[in-house]
This record gives C-alpha cells, structure tokens and sequence, in this order.
C-alpha cells in the first residue's frame, strides 16, 4: 500500500509539520497552514527520475496529481460509510421536517404534545448516529474538521440534512474518481 499524504487531514500532526528538505508536498506543512504561498520553483511537480521513466517508457508524466486519500482497496469501505451517512442523513432531516412542520405546530397550536416527545425524541437520537456515521465518512474520505462541523450543524436545521447529503455525495464520489484515475495513469 503507498504512502498517503495528509493533505486534507488537518488532525493529524504531520499537516503541521515541516518535512525534510526536497519531499514538500503543495499545501502541505507548516506555510500552508500559516497562509504563505508555496514556491514553485522549489517543489517540483513531478520527481525527475518519475519523469525520466515515463518518458523512457512513453507514458504520459502526470503532473500536479498528489496521492489521493483514498486507496483503491478502501473504495468499498467509502462506499459503504457514504451509504449510512446518506440513509441517517435523509432520516434524521425528515424527522426534523416532521417535527418543526407537524408537531410543534399540533404541540402549540392544539395542546397535543404526544408527537413532539416522539418525534424530537427519535430525532435527537438519530441525530448522534448521523453525527457518528458523518465521523466515520469523513475519516475514509479525508474530510476536513470544517466539513464535519458543517455536517453536523446541517442536521439542526430543516431541510438542510439533504443539502449537505447532496454536497458530500459529490465530494465523496469526486474522491473515488479521483482515486481511480490516480492509480490507473500510475500503473
């Protein structure tokens, strides 16, 4: 299995750290994350004996591509994790929908409090399990921290679970056709 860079893993303590002199990675180490625009004259974009057996062989050099996050022995497991944060996503945002629109219109409008305690109770339990298989996506596919908060606020906010659902299924699939394309044009 190749090495993975921690270019979106900003939990991790390499994304801080500077590595050694000639392996810097673009928009990775301590000038990313203070800001400071890469130079490009010193971080070549493909390793120069990469670029002599490539052309030795006639291949095409495959510039400005990092690793990607994802391995191709790990696209089932993204999958899978995309499915159960779809499934909670859509559930959980249809309870929200059901208790702001229903039950809490019937909770003050018609004293029947009987919807509120069952749906706000489902929908907040559920929504810890979308907060976990939201982690548990994010961890495979390489999200950001930022990605993760912005999930979990999208679930306290009506309509908005199935916005973000949408918005990481194309983040997530761009991800694995990003892998796919790396690891084709590599072997």
């Amino acid at each position: 299995m190749p090495d993975q860079h921690p270019i979106d893993d900003v939990t991790s303590d390499e994304f801080y750290d500077d590595p050694p002199a000639g392996s810097r990675q673009p928009g990775v180490g301590s000038r990313a994350a203070s800001g400071e625009a890469p130079d490009p004259a010193s971080e070549p974009s493909v390793a120069p004996a990469a670029a002599a057996a490539a052309s030795a062989t006639g291949q095409d050099v495959v510039e400005d591509m990092d690793e990607p996050w994802i391995t191709p022995e790990e696209i089932p497991s993204v999958r899978g994790a995309l499915l159960r944060y779809r499934v909670m996503a859509y559930v959980v945002g249809t309870l929200l929908i059901l208790l702001v629109c229903i039950a809490m219109p019937l909770k003050y409008a018609a004293d029947m409090p009987t919807m509120v305690n069952v749906v706000g109770v489902a929908h907040g339990w559920l929504y810890a399990v979308l907060l976990i298989t939201a982690y548990m996506l994010g961890r495979r596919a390489g999200w950001p921290l930022t990605r993760l908060l912005l999930i979990a606020l999208a679930g306290t906010v009506p309509f908005l679970s199935f916005v973000a659902e949408h918005y990481a299924r194309k983040d997530v699939q761009r991800r694995i056709a990003e892998t796919q394309e790396y690891y084709r044009t590599v072997e």
